[in-house]
């Protein structure tokens, strides 16, 4: 065998692929009708395939031939994907077509995750962070074929994502530099791109879908559905923890309680006298919700992991606040907004649906395996940063030539879920989940010990500041209300903590709990978020009320 034979195995496997699906391939073009059979000459069983079904951008039309094809010929396929969102991501298991899966998140179907790993249908390799499966791709998990999607394509196949980038450069980039097969599909083929996101020369097929791909507008948030507890909750953040630290550069996970901060910033935080002093360098998705702040002269810039539906115009108009590209459409890039978000800014604020005793917390519970997404990369304290600011170092507890800070982790819980149910658990349902599973590990999304912060309607547990880990139980019962783990908490022990500032209920804070008001935020519907924008967002029809 030739040096060149030896070593071009992989070369060699490829263009033997490209070879069998020649009959369906015109200049690097599938026909659309001929998706199904294209893919099944060129997948083999056992293949690693990397779907791109992200949390907000899907292709579906490549998911749904996928799932079509017939198994006999395709089967056992290694499924890489960052969000199991969509029906059809699990038929490929039921049908048998796929077999193994590592993913990030998988909220939408969730429980179907669970019974399909439960009926013996699924085998989970690991559940990630979005980085962290993404670095594997580049490892060990390197793709056989990339399924990727793209707005536009130009005659020689070069790929415009417009405002939705998100996952598509480093899921390319994984497959096409390793002998792997690129599929695109896009919306259309054009003359001439707006800009080149993915150049040709990284690009094996492009195939015109039947109808545009999917976006799923995630981060949106309806204020008519922030509640008052809520409502206190943001007050102290932003008096105990952005204003207390110095808050200036900031990551917002999504639900209603980041939201109502957002939304506080131009009414509660303007009266507090904070604009220019915290929250004005972001990683965040475009949220309507911040659009009040972003009028209001709060905010300086904002890098997004995706776009948000119906922000296009609203971002168009706003370049410098956002990163747009010289066709001012938005330039997203998941990988590098969530590294953005681990190393570049000093806060992450997030949500749970479980916390125990020690501050650990997932999303992971029985019978609903959501995974993670983007919330370990962010909520933890990344060792190997080096640059200091106030932030950073105001949560040093150490002293010396050595000292080093500590990111702000910081936890949002209710103590109660809707129904009753406590948040704050003696024991994480994802300890019974993973061994029930036979996952080396359980599935915690973040641990209790990069955790600063805990912010409950009752208080906030300043963690960093606890002598030991009794301590930093203490100042969590302190906080946590009604619940198994708040009933242990001892008076005399709480009032001890709060002198020495562990613990600060609203009133140590300043913050009037009947002054936690839905009229101190800036906006309380869609259509006042419209109006803030100037008619530049258009939001999607199942959000309007008028």
């Amino acid at each position: 065998m030739s040096a060149n034979g030896l070593w071009s195995k992989r070369k060699a496997h490829k263009a033997r692929r490209m070879e069998r699906a020649a009959t369906w391939i015109r200049d690097r073009r599938i026909a659309t009708g001929d998706i199904v059979a294209a893919l099944e000459a060129l997948l083999e069983p056992g293949d690693r395939v990397a779907l791109e079904g992200n949390n907000q951008k899907q292709a579906d039309f490549l998911s749904r031939a996928l799932a079509r094809v017939d198994p006999a010929r395709v089967h056992a396929l290694h499924l890489l994907i960052s969000s199991i969102s969509r029906p059809e991501h699990l038929t490929l298991f039921e049908e048998g077509i796929a077999r193994k899966v590592d993913f990030a998140f998988a909220g939408p179907q969730s429980l179907r995750v669970a019974q399909l790993l439960e009926d013996g249908k699924l085998e989970i390799g690991a559940i990630y962070t979005y980085i962290e499966l993404y670095a594997r791709m580049f490892v060990d998990l390197t793709p056989h074929i990339a399924l990727v999607c793209a707005a536009q394509a130009d005659a020689s196949g070069n790929l415009y994502t417009g405002p939705n980038t998100e996952d598509t450069p480093t899921i390319v980039e994984a497959t096409a530099f390793r002998q792997g097969i690129v599929i695109a599909q896009v919306n259309e083929i054009v003359d001439a791109l707006p800009r080149v996101d993915i150049p040709s020369s990284w690009v094996d097929l492009v195939v015109v879908a039947d109808r545009p791909f999917a976006v799923e507008p995630l981060f949106t948030r309806d204020p008519r559905h922030i509640h008052e507890l809520q409502v206190l909750t943001a007050m102290m953040v932003i008096r105990g923890i952005y204003e207390r630290h110095g808050v200036t550069s900031l990551n917002h996970g999504i639900g209603f309680d980041t939201a109502a901060i957002e939304l506080l910033l131009p009414t509660y935080g303007e009266r507090l006298g904070l604009r220019g002093k915290i929250c004005r360098n972001w990683a965040l998705n475009p949220h309507p919700t911040l659009i009040p702040a972003i009028e209001s002269g709060w905010v300086e810039s904002v890098h997004c992991f995706g776009s948000e539906v119906g922000m296009e115009d609203y971002v168009r108009a706003r370049p410098d606040v956002f990163f747009t590209g010289a066709d001012g459409s938005l330039r997203s890039n998941r990988v590098l907004c969530q590294l953005a978000g681990q190393y570049g800014v000093d806060l992450f604020v997030g949500s749970t649906l479980q916390l125990d005793a020690d501050a650990n917390s997932s999303t992971v519970t029985l019978g609903r395996l959501a995974g993670f997404g983007g919330a370990p990369n962010m909520g933890h304290d990344p060792r190997g940063r080096r640059h200091s600011t106030p932030a950073w170092l105001e949560l040093a507890t150490a002293s010396g030539p050595l000292v080093r800070g500590h990111k702000l982790v910081v936890q949002l819980v209710e103590t109660f879920h809707k129904g009753g149910e406590p948040a704050i658990v003696e024991s994480l349902d994802a300890i019974e989940v993973g061994k029930k599973s036979g996952m080396p590990i359980a599935p915690v999304m973040i641990y209790g010990d990069d955790v600063s912060h805990v912010v409950t309607e009752e208080g906030i547990a300043y963690l960093f500041k606890a002598e030991g880990a009794e301590e930093r139980r203490a100042a969590l019962a302190a906080i946590a209300g009604a619940t198994p783990i708040g009933l242990r908490a001892d008076p005399a022990r709480t009032a001890t903590l709060r002198a020495r500032g562990v613990v600060a209920f609203p009133e140590d804070l300043g913050v009037a709990r009947l002054e936690a008001s839905r009229s101190l935020l800036a906006a309380r519907n869609i259509e006042d978020l419209v109006a803030w924008s100037g008619g530049l967002y258009k939001p999607p029809p199942r959000f309007k009320s008028w």
